[in-house]
């Protein structure tokens, strides 16, 4: 069993630090694209953007494929589209075109989610799916940290392309070897999903409302992160690109942490685990403000590791919690809705974030992720209130 558990755990999660390597190379290299491009703070959101409006489009469509065929076809072949789309981005010649490769990086990272998740929640023992998916959630800050060094460390020795491509040939290797080597129990089903069943189910619509604006917090601190540090608090972009990766390193100690109590601590799992994400979701609207305040580098590195931890440490858990409201046949598709809401949040924050900023200052910007939090606060409050659902959900114990 345990051998069986940590194949599982070490591929899903292979794969998930590989695929965010990939991803989240377009927020780490936001300065060299407003330096190639002459972009303002407002035209890098319309950036952040588009790569977020092609994960939301593909979400529930992919979902109901993963649903459908499994997750180790879509998981690797989404693997391999996502290496062809860092090579687009790298050669993108014009903003235009950039957009375009930004968008279809996107569209194919909305595999990620759904393939991953239906891995840990089909081939696991429930009593240790939670501190499986805390793991696996250490993927995403992983490669995301990974991606920061990456990208902003090697462009001072080489040219900024450099990482995009590096980050491309390990996503082939790693798409290969999955591909061969991952056995898990997910396979397809006779049918797709019932999604008129997800949208009846309040709790869980819920949720996925209170990921909007979780989403919004998330991906526009990792996507504003370097920007910041360096133009308000006076810092190079590669004692940014370490900061970024502080983030995400504690954001990775936070879904450790998340996910070892959500399978640890006594009560309810519907209560228990949504009270953990209303913690993280009130601290992340604190520690907005408190980073809105920094104005030195040391200060700037321990605001933002404390913020990483909560609020890139959220996502373990909010899948968690989601589990604990939907049967396991609808997995896949459960996880494209809430990454959707997720997702959805980015679409409209970075450029708001980024208007702020050049309207007024990164203060205003810092102060409307934090209201954005305690919105996101009051939802998991009305999800951790409504009455569980019937039938037996992923997360049975």
């Amino acid at each position: 069993m345990d051998r069986a558990y940590w194949r599982t755990v070490s591929l899903v999660t292979l794969w998930q630090v590989s695929a965010s390597i990939c991803y989240y190379t377009v927020f780490a290299a936001t300065p060299f694209f407003r330096d190639e491009f002459g972009l303002s703070r407002f035209r890098v959101g319309i950036v952040v953007t588009t790569l977020t409006l092609g994960y939301a489009v593909f979400l529930l469509p992919v979902g109901a494929l993963t649903d459908r065929f499994g997750e180790r076809r879509t998981l690797s072949l989404g693997l391999v589209g996502l290496a062809a789309g860092m090579v687009l981005v790298a050669g993108a010649p014009t903003y235009a075109l950039l957009l375009a490769a930004v968008f279809l990086l996107g569209s194919v990272y909305s595999t990620a989610m759904p393939g991953t998740n239906k891995a840990v929640y089909d081939s696991i023992a429930p009593g240790r799916q939670n501190t499986a998916m805390g793991i696996k959630q250490v993927g995403v800050t992983g490669g995301s940290g990974i991606s920061a060094l990456l990208v902003t460390g090697l462009a001072g020795y080489f040219f900024w392309e450099i990482g995009f491509l590096i980050a491309a040939g390990v996503g082939v290797v790693v798409a290969a070897g999955f591909y061969v080597l991952y056995r898990g129990a997910g396979g397809g089903t006779s049918s797709y999903p019932d999604l008129r069943g997800l949208a009846s189910n309040r709790p869980y619509v819920l949720l996925a409302v209170s990921g909007l604006f979780l989403g919004a917090a998330l991906f526009t601190t990792t996507g504003y992160t370097v920007l910041y540090v360096e133009e308000s608090i006076g810092a190079s972009v590669a004692f940014g690109g370490v900061v970024l990766a502080i983030v995400q390193l504690f954001g990775s100690g936070g879904r450790l942490l998340g996910g070892w109590l959500s399978d640890h601590l006594p009560g309810d799992p519907q209560t228990r685990i949504g009270a953990i994400l209303l913690v993280q979701t009130v601290a992340s609207a604190a520690l907005f403000l408190v980073v809105a305040r920094t104005s030195t580098q040391t200060n700037a590195g321990i605001a933002f590791a404390a913020l990483g931890f909560f609020v890139l440490g959220f996502t373990g858990v909010y899948y968690s919690c989601m589990a604990t409201l939907v049967p396991s046949e609808q997995m896949g598709s459960a996880t494209a809705g809430c990454q959707l809401a997720l997702t959805s949040g980015a679409l409209f924050a970075p450029p708001a974030f980024g208007y702020l900023a050049d309207a007024f200052d990164y203060r205003a910007s810092w102060t409307l992720l934090s209201g954005v939090c305690l919105v996101a606060a009051v939802l998991v409050v009305a999800v951790i209130r409504s009455d569980p659902p019937v039938g037996e959900t992923a997360m049975a114990e």
